[in-house]
């Protein structure tokens, strides 16, 4: 069987050191071409990964059957419609966009065109979390509590410069990973209750379908010795607690690769972190921020 063309769009380090090494490294795939908004920077990484540097992201979707995503959500959003609209399988970065009118038109392009769509919540792919989602799935739990203390504004940090991290915040940026966790342990969550923090800190309360509610501190800001994320169940079996990550982001990121290539072949559009639970997510985060909005930060 052939392999599945893919292109990347995007340039930063996200693309650099996880998307662009998965997807060279993956089997079953050719990464074709990259394009990115500075060509000089498509060109250096399309040279490391033996790829083409695309001037036009049209003419790079025209020349793959898949296209992976590391930019800013409100530029993903409408360039992935496109290519949904275009026939191409969709491999997403959270969140798939800022508004909610934005998720729903992407979500629709999907659905209509029958492609196979994945989006990358990092530690749902990671083996080890994934086989504990497994083992607490069903259990009797009452709630879980987490926190997820993002580091990105350090400065010198890769992210420290983002303009969208900046403007949304840690709800936006890791928001995503409590929500696909905590839906995937503790089933879909129907509403979110918010309340602000200093700085970027943000403090959900998650409203479940269930009827159990989880609660979470976000944030971006945290000191260096302060960060990482951790999240624990109770309930009738007591304590269960997320594995710490063994995986590292571009290991976990090549599951996600092989999983959009098994749908794209088999025909499949419904894979649980596929771009409607991500239109989702959209539409919960949005409606903490309306909260938060409302409110003195």
């Amino acid at each position: 069987m052939a392999a599945m063309r893919f292109g990347l769009v995007g340039t930063g380090h996200w693309a650099r050191t996880v998307h662009a090494v998965a997807l060279a490294e993956a089997p079953d795939v050719e990464l074709v071409g990259v394009w990115g908004r500075d060509p000089a920077k498509a060109t250096a990484l399309a040279d490391v990964v033996g790829a083409a540097a695309y001037a036009d992201v049209d003419r790079l979707v025209e020349a793959v059957d898949a296209v992976a995503y590391a930019v800013p959500p409100d530029v993903q959003v409408g360039l992935a419609e496109r290519a949904a609209r275009a026939g191409r399988h969709l491999l997403l970065e959270k969140p798939i966009a800022t508004r909610v009118d934005d998720a729903e038109r992407l979500a629709a392009a999907v659905e209509s065109s029958g492609v196979a769509s994945i989006v990358f919540f990092t530690g749902w792919f990671m083996p080890e979390r994934r086989a504990w989602i497994e083992a607490v799935r069903g259990e009797e739990w009452y709630g879980a509590w987490g926190l997820w203390l993002g580091t990105a504004f350090v400065p010198g940090g890769p992210f420290s410069h983002s303009p969208w991290r900046r403007e949304k915040g840690g709800l936006w940026d890791v928001g995503p990973h409590v929500l696909s966790m905590v839906a995937a342990t503790l089933g879909p969550v129907t509403r979110l209750t918010a309340e602000a923090g200093p700085r970027d800190v943000v403090h959900l309360v998650a409203h479940h379908e269930s009827g159990v509610t989880s609660t979470a501190t976000v944030t971006l800001s945290a000191p260096e010795a302060a960060g990482g994320s951790e999240l624990t169940l109770w309930g009738e079996p007591g304590r269960s607690s997320m594995p710490t990550a063994a995986t590292t982001p571009t290991e976990a990121y090549a599951v996600a690769v092989a999983e959009l290539v098994a749908d794209a072949r088999a025909g499949r559009g419904s894979h649980p972190c596929g771009v409607a639970f991500g239109a989702d997510v959209v539409r919960l985060l949005a409606a903490a921020e309306r909260q938060l909005d409302g409110r003195t930060r």
